[in-house]
């Protein structure tokens, strides 16, 4: 057994992944403090709607996609770890619409009493992910800090005209969903061991998988928005679209991809702090039946993290991208629609 076998990881932070976000309630009143940045013609997309990456204009055939993330541990193999958190910083860069190119590590270790090899394994796994997907390490910054974090901060590139952002959906776009929800109700289970050595393997299958496909796929099709889901969860990125993009959105709750055991545990108590955090944030904007209990609530919004894409497209192309994206091996489900009606609102039905 090698000394990384013998480290539970996640026990050395209080929150995991995505979930350690800051809450969008209490950022949203920080960033209100802060006096507007100046404007500047080439700055594409900026922080005005809450958008998964800036985009910058460098000339009229070529600009610049920036992202930073990083977090905790969200699972206990460190070499799975770092595979985690380089696909979910990566994901950013595909949700605009962009091909990522570079990135720079972020690191934050107890390196007086987590071994070295933890900190070498994490590395290793994110520099495997960044192969996979094309990217280019150039370098990093690390600090000695009580709890492990990792992340990247990601740089690609993108046609001014080909953006994707949160706030382009059209009425009668189908939204499409590309990975299962539930991430965080599991990976607070893991904390608390109590998912199988397969279940374990499942979660950190989804969550290391980039989004690289479903981008590629679908490319050549009228997609008018897309946002990835990850800490402020489904309803809560599905919230931003709507009102980024001055729609009202429904999602069909029945058709939502949710992983396997997620509403045994969540009944059991596993509802991560962040998941609650996101339902406080959005109940005030979301139309919930009366059928759909507390649980069900907490997983529509529970936080993700490196979750899928969220696809707004055309409604009349929307079956065929499903088929190619489910043809291509992605897990995608159709699981809404957007309409004029209660614009900047969901209704969940």
């Amino acid at each position: 057994m090698s000394i990384t076998d013998k480290i539970k990881l996640t026990s050395y932070s209080t929150k995991g992944g995505c979930g350690c976000k800051i809450g969008p309630g209490d950022l949203s009143q920080v960033i209100k403090q802060l006096p507007p940045a100046p404007a500047n013609p080439d700055l594409l997309v900026g922080i005005d709607t809450s958008d998964d990456a800036g985009v910058y204009r460098l000339s009229d055939e070529l600009a610049l996609v920036q992202t930073v993330d990083f977090f905790t541990p969200i699972v206990d193999d460190p070499y799975s770890f770092g595979q985690v958190a380089a696909a979910n910083a990566i994901s950013d860069i595909y949700a605009m619409g962009g091909k990522p190119l570079t990135a720079l590590n972020i690191v934050a270790f107890p390196i007086r009493t987590l071994d070295k090899q933890v900190l070498a394994d994490i590395l290793r796994g994110a520099g495997d992910k960044m192969r996979e997907a094309g990217v280019t390490l150039v370098g990093g910054h690390s600090i000695d800090d009580s709890e492990p974090k990792f992340g990247l901060a990601v740089t690609g590139l993108i046609h001014p005209g080909r953006v994707r952002t949160n706030a382009g959906a059209k009425p009668g776009d189908r939204l499409i969903l590309t990975k299962p929800i539930g991430v965080g109700i599991l990976t607070t289970s893991i904390k608390k061991d109590m998912l199988s050595g397969e279940e374990v393997e499942k979660v950190t299958k989804v969550m290391a998988t980039l989004n690289k496909t479903a981008a590629e796929t679908m490319e050549p099709y009228q997609v008018h928005a897309c946002t990835d889901v990850t800490g402020f969860g489904l309803l809560g990125h599905a919230l931003e679209m709507a009102k980024g993009s001055g729609m009202g959105i429904r999602i069909e709750g029945e058709r939502v991809p949710v992983l396997p055991r997620v509403r045994e545990l969540a009944e059991a108590g596993f509802v991560p702090g962040g998941t609650k955090n996101n339902f406080a944030h959005v109940q005030d904007s979301v139309e919930f039946p009366e059928a759909l209990d507390q649980i069900g609530r907490f997983i529509l919004c529970d936080a993700v993290t490196s979750g899928g894409l969220l696809i707004s497209v055309d409604g009349k192309e929307a079956d065929e991208l499903l088929h190619k994206l489910l043809a291509a091996g992605v897990e995608a489900a159709i699981i809404g629609t957007v309409t004029e009606e209660h614009s900047g609102r969901i209704a969940v039905i």
